[in-house]
């Protein structure tokens, strides 16, 4: 009995963890772009997010024979956006470039140089690298490795996604069920990522997170009411109720992808590699919720149940109180 108060109350701890942010995308990589206008100009975008500490301790970092003009800085969704004129007197190529005092924030950065007539470097700026040499040639997969890192963090940190992945394993169980459901869930949100992204279409993103939070609650339920014999909605076409919930989880990913930033030049590789990196996140998240679940089943059969129902309830009060702090927000 002891083991299965312990297993209960260990899901608890780690469902609670993941669900203590108010906000389920709150920590959103900032976005650093220098992009050449002519031999010794250059234009500067920095967006901090203000939650992380980027906003507030972190700045551009230039050479020293560069001087940064400031044009204008406006606050936009929970972040800080500056522009600004760059002269260099010098070259940029073999020079570091990126963020000064981000060592001590929460949060990574992207930066992106643009040179004239040359190949877009995109890096990925951390607080154990705060500065990158820029390069002549970039390396032909630079993008798609920063933007496929970018796609495996925002799944496995952006908790109402991945809630929603954990729910999906919860009420389905088994492997094969759970792939057809996934695949369902993939390629619906593979399609309005796309189309959001590219322009095609687009919906409001403050409705579509309350809806985002909506959609995990409706699981929970499920779960919850789900009675042996008599199979849910969800239970009977997990892939129709995958497929219609990932529509509307694309239109996320869209949001969280404009909210970090894609390189002008490079559009299509940053979307195909940020969708892969979401989908490699998303089998990471299935093969530990299957594990777990297999493991329940092979050695404490009667824990799976109200471990299941313990981990049921922290998903939805999380989910529920997204969704009323998302409507009135």
């Amino acid at each position: 009995m002891n083991t299965v108060r312990g297993l209960v109350l260990l899901v608890l701890a780690v469902l609670c963890a993941i669900g203590a942010p108010a906000r389920a995308d709150e920590l959103r990589p900032g976005y650093l772009e220098l992009t050449q206008q002519d031999a010794a100009h250059w234009k500067l975008v920095w967006k901090a997010p203000i939650l992380g500490g980027l906003a507030t301790r972190a700045r551009p970092a230039l050479p020293a024979f560069c001087a940064i003009a400031p044009r204008e800085s406006r606050l936009d969704s929970g972040s800080v956006i500056s522009t600004g004129d760059v002269t260099c007197r010098g070259s940029l190529e073999g020079q570091k470039v990126g963020l000064s005092g981000m060592e001590t924030t929460f949060t990574d950065a992207l930066l992106r140089v643009a040179p004239l007539g040359r190949p877009v470097q995109a890096e990925r700026l951390t607080t154990a690298q705060p500065m990158v040499e820029v390069v002549a040639k970039p390396g032909r997969w630079q993008v798609a490795r920063t933007y496929f890192v970018l796609g495996v963090e925002h799944i496995l940190t952006g908790y109402d996604h991945l809630l929603f992945v954990v729910s999906l394993v919860l009420l389905l169980g088994h492997l094969w069920t759970v792939v057809r459901a996934a695949t369902a869930f993939t390629v619906a949100h593979s399609i309005t990522l796309a189309g959001t992204t590219l322009g095609l279409f687009g919906l409001a993103q403050a409705p579509v997170e309350a809806l985002i939070a909506l959609s995990i609650v409706f699981l929970a339920v499920e779960i919850v009411k789900r009675r042996e014999g008599a199979p849910r909605l969800s239970e009977r076409v997990p892939w129709v109720v995958a497929f219609l919930f990932g529509l509307l989880h694309g239109f996320g990913f869209a949001g969280a992808l404009r909210e970090i930033g894609l390189p002008e030049t490079d559009v299509p590789m940053a979307l195909l590699t940020f969708n892969l990196g979401v989908e490699t996140g998303q089998l990471v998240i299935v093969a530990v919720c299957l594990a777990a679940i297999g493991l329940l089943r092979r050695f404490t059969p009667q824990a799976l149940r109200p471990a299941t129902l313990v981990a049921t309830y922290a998903i939805g009060i999380t989910a529920s109180y997204w969704f009323i702090d998302r409507l009135i927000a």
